[in-house]
Formats: structure tokens, C-alpha cells, sequence
């Protein structure tokens, strides 16, 4: 649904969470249970991107020179 790409990821958990619910109930019609999955599908999509992009920004630093560098952590060497 296209009103969902505009949420923020607690909104986009807030309603997943409360599709959940309601399946999890079990007196759902099936049209209205695969409805349900569908959007629960999408809003699943919508999450999984906003974390990916969120951990892309976090790999990287800054650098003295102000320029986004990966960030690499480096192990002591025995």
C-alpha cells in the first residue's frame, strides 16, 4: 500500500504488531487474513529497508578531512 511508505519504522512496527494480533485472534475471514498477510508482508519490507539503511550509515565514520570512510574494527595482533 502506498500509504505506508511514508511511516517511520516504529509506526510501521506499531501497525505490523497489530496485524499480528489480529491473526493471531483466529475469527479473521481468509479474505480479510490474506489481506492482512499481504500488508503484514509489505510493512515486513518496509522495516527490513529502513534497518538496512539505518546499518549502511552506521558502518561509516567520519574522517579527519570530514569524509565518510568505512569503519573497520581492526583485532590486536598476537
Amino acid at each position: 500500500m502506498d500509504n505506508y511508505k511514508d511511516l517511520s519504522f516504529e509506526e510501521a512496527m506499531e501497525k505490523l504488531e497489530g496485524i499480528v494480533g489480529k491473526l493471531e485472534e483466529g475469527d479473521v475471514p481468509l479474505e480479510k487474513a490474506i489481506s492482512y498477510y499481504q500488508d503484514g508482508m509489505i510493512l515486513t519490507k518496509i522495516c527490513s529497508d529502513k534497518l538496512n539503511h539505518i546499518q549502511e550509515k552506521m558502518v561509516q565514520i567520519m574522517n579527519e578531512q570530514g569524509e565518510l570512510v568505512p569503519f573497520d574494527l581492526q583485532e590486536d595482533e598476537k
